[in-house]
């Protein structure tokens, strides 16, 4: 069992202790130390430390729970099937995920503690947080690996038990209750929640799945039972459908799992303003920060064989091209976009609405459109919206080229690469706070960058057209209404920047640069090219 997290996850852990080492020896090297008793962090900088342990809490929350690998939505169990023909007791199968996630979190909070008090002084207690956290992972294993007798009946379960812990532990924190009392509350979960997942796996392990669909079903006439359709109007259809039973419900079910925890805190958040806008901004930032984790799963043609990378038989067999098969994985990425977001739009107003905090939106709301009028303000408000919808569809879709390769040494460099970049950016950012000079240089130089970023892009494109062209994984009539797409893409949100930006201070061919830089050209038409070179090997 510490075989299989252990090759699955190595990387990920060692970018996370590369990290810390780094960012620790820029601190003893680079920085003087601060006064040892603050209230708070000396400025933004604190997020530089505490975003990368936020992000790796949840990794371990999906790596432990096996939620990277599963169907969220489905009525089996997460747990991975090949698992359960192991020489071991169920006991085993549930213990060893259990004490390695506990034991995980539990560093990870220290590490967190010790963040804080170190160069902050800031003192946080170091028992009950960490058994929160255990718990919390506890019970979300166990709820995950539970069958359940209707689709999306987990997160219908999970959400208002892991939301309940969660407003225990906000209402122990607003009213200063003693750690021994929140310690005698938090260590018998453990134990029920180890009982509970022992159940949920043996059953599973038994094959044991209820099936509730029946009780639900409407009463129909034999007439009418010959003439439902049986069938898809196109492979294309059944393909789509396909690539959602897969994959498309796992960002809802990852975004209804995180966000109550999140709006939770607009209850403690009624007098002070600033701090339920940063709440809704988390808020608003989940999807595409989920889509990040879903994307792996969702480019992986295989996840549940050893040869993951590569595309089974069923899929390399079925009578659609490339091209046609990246169209269903785009479908059903803007699919689970538009249901992840819907769950966004419906909570937050409601979670306003329930705390209090509503009228907080609406006089800020109103300021700003006595300041800018209200079709201006209307506007904004949607293109906001707009981009954060698109950014989680991107998220989705954006590693595909890599995942569909077939290949493990791209993939896993990939990873490498990405993990370096993040390990690398924190400091740099940091350094660039802390340094005017640093600040200076990559202003002057800020258009040259670009521009170098764009000619890398377009030369890429055209490279990638030119294949896709002698290839034919894609018509000369696809090729153009893809690049006139874009195109238009790329004029609307320049537009949108120029509208915005528009000063003396930015220049109008720099936000020409970003608008060309942010919308996705390359590595979606990289895609069909990656799948063919996967599908024919």
């Amino acid at each position: 069992m510490g075989w299989e997290f252990r090759r699955r996850h190595l990387w990920a852990l060692i970018a996370m202790a590369g990290y810390l080492l780094a960012l620790a020896a820029i601190k003893l090297l680079f920085l003087r130390p601060m006064e040892p008793i603050r209230l708070d962090p000396p400025d933004g900088r604190a997020a530089v430390v505490i975003t990368p342990l936020t992000a790796t809490y949840f990794y371990l929350l999906a790596a432990f729970s096996f939620g990277l690998a599963g169907d969220l939505g489905a009525r089996p169990s997460i747990y991975p099937a090949r698992m359960f023909a192991l020489p071991l007791r169920t006991a085993a199968l549930v213990g060893w995920p259990m004490l390695y996630g506990t034991a995980a979190v539990t560093i990870l909070w220290l590490v967190t503690a010790l963040s804080a008090r170190w160069p902050w002084g800031i003192e946080l207690p170091l028992i009950w947080p960490a058994l929160l956290a255990a718990v919390f992972l506890a019970w979300t294993q166990a709820l995950m690996w539970m069958p359940y007798g209707l689709p999306g009946l987990r997160a219908i379960v999970t959400v208002p038990w892991l939301a309940t812990l969660d407003a225990v532990a906000l209402l122990a924190i607003h009213y200063q209750v003693p750690e021994p009392m929140m310690v005698a509350f938090l260590v018998p979960q453990l134990p029920l929640a180890y009982v509970t997942a022992c159940s949920a796996v043996g059953r599973a392990r038994r094959g044991e799945v209820p099936d509730w669909r029946g009780m639900f079903a409407r009463p129909a006439s034999n007439a009418v039972l010959t003439r439902r359709r049986d069938h898809f109007p196109s492979p294309a259809g059944a393909q789509a459908w396909f690539e959602w039973r897969r994959h498309g419900r796992s960002l809802p079910a990852l975004v209804g799992l995180v966000l109550p925890f999140e709006l939770a805190l607009l209850w403690l958040a009624k007098d002070a303003p600033a701090f339920v806008f940063e709440i809704l901004f988390l808020a608003l930032i989940t999807p595409p920060f989920m889509a990040a984790f879903t994307a792996w799963t969702v480019s992986q043609p295989n996840p549940q064989v050893r040869d993951s990378y590569g595309v089974p038989p069923f899929i390399a067999t079925r009578p659609l091209t490339s091209a046609e098969l990246i169209a269903a994985k785009l479908k059903m990425a803007m699919w689970s976009t538009l249901a992840a977001w819907l769950l966004v739009l419906v909570a937050m107003p409601l979670a306003l609405e329930w705390s209090g905090t509503w009228s907080v939106v609406t006089e800020r709301a109103r300021r700003m459109n006595d300041a800018i009028g209200t079709p201006r303000a209307a506007t904004v408000v949607l293109l906001i919206l707009a981009g954060f919808i698109v950014a989680t569809w991107k998220q989705l879709v954006q590693s595909l080229h890599i995942g569909l390769t077939g290949r493990e040494w791209i993939v896993k460099g990939s990873v490498l690469l990405t993990l370096t970049f993040l390990i690398l950016l924190g400091p740099i950012v940091e350094w660039i706070i802390d340094s005017p000079s640093g600040q200076r240089a990559l202003w002057n130089a800020l258009p040259l960058i670009l521009a170098g970023l764009v000619g890398l892009k377009m030369s890429a494109a055209a490279w990638i057209a030119t294949r896709l062209d002698r290839s034919r994984l894609l018509g000369d009539r696809a090729l153009v209404a893809g690049a006139a797409s874009w195109v238009l893409a790329v004029l609307a949100l320049y537009g949108v920047l120029v509208w915005f930006f528009s000063t003396p201070f930015v220049a109008r061919y720099v936000l020409a640069l970003i608008a060309i830089l942010a919308v996705p050209l390359a590595r979606i038409s990289a895609a069909p090219l990656a799948l063919a070179w996967n599908r024919h090997r």
